[in-house]
């Protein structure tokens, strides 16, 4: 399932695979001149490539090697001789050979499946990846992932966030999400002058620096009380009921890889670590 969207030069296609009719666990991509950012997961790399039929496209830059972006890049690559993929060096060997570098679970198989293998090219910190308006700035962005990146363009003030922004309040986490990392990025990205936000897994924002600094105040105060608690003796698992609530659907279907308990985890790893 495919839905679009325009905002100004920036068309943005949400792509979900669907399931008893309706999409599930959605995320976008973006296209602005010939330069797409991500291509969703597998279930929709068919439809996706129809609907770029008559897009000129010269370039893929994917946010991170994650099966919900990357899943087009072949597809693409097929269609189109000469199409370049962009993506951190750390992302290249999983875009090569994403069944052997980064196997997923059965949740992962079946809202997003698995991506075929495709070719990059590398980008690092400080590239910028031009197109015929715009100039993209690569900023290194880990914690959602160590290959991670956001495409930065400071002349309209566009930050393309990948999965580095989500919306809510972030309860839960992945077994290998750094929540230190997520911190330091978005505070990276707060202190950049921008006008829009367009994330991967959450609506645009037109307020982007408020939205990330809400972001960043939330996550230091449940920061804040899991290392005060973890001082006062508490347990783990006494933590994460008292600063992150009940059981979470969320945890139940990814079978315990996306937990209040690896939030709480992450938190007292990197802790521990600087206390050393």
């Amino acid at each position: 399932m495919i839905k679009i969207s325009h905002y100004g030069a920036v068309t943005r296609f949400d792509l979900a695979r669907t399931i008893a009719g309706r999409g599930r666990y959605w995320t976008a991509a973006y296209l602005i001149d010939d330069l797409l950012i991500d291509s969703g997961c597998a279930y929709t790399a068919s439809e996706f490539t129809r609907q770029l039929e008559d897009r000129s496209i010269a370039r893929i830059v994917n946010t991170h090697s994650h099966e919900d972006h990357i899943g087009a890049n072949a597809s693409l690559q097929r269609q189109r001789s000469g199409i370049q993929i962009l993506a951190h060096e750390l992302a290249l060997p999983v875009l090569a050979d994403p069944r052997e570098k980064q196997p997923i679970r059965l949740y992962q198989r079946v809202f997003w499946g698995w991506p075929e293998p495709s070719a990059a090219n590398p980008v690092m910190e400080g590239d910028v990846i031009e197109t015929e308006h715009h100039n993209f700035q690569v900023l290194h962005t880990p914690g959602h992932s160590p290959d991670h990146i956001c495409l930065y363009e400071s002349t309209q003030g566009w930050i393309f966030s990948g999965d580095m922004f989500v919306g809510g309040q972030e309860r839960a986490l992945r077994a290998d999400y750094d929540i230190w990392g997520i911190l330091a990025s978005l505070k990276r990205l707060a202190g950049l002058r921008a006008s829009m936000l367009f994330p991967a897994c959450a609506r645009v924002r037109s307020n982007p620096k408020g939205e990330l600094l809400a972001k960043i105040a939330y996550l230091e105060e449940k920061i804040g009380r899991v290392i005060e608690l973890h001082r006062r003796g508490c347990s783990v698992g006494a933590i994460t009921r008292q600063v992150f609530g009940g059981p979470m659907p969320v945890e139940l279907i990814t079978m315990g890889n996306f937990t209040r308990r690896h939030m709480v985890s992450s938190i007292l790893r990197r802790n521990s670590e600087s206390s050393d």
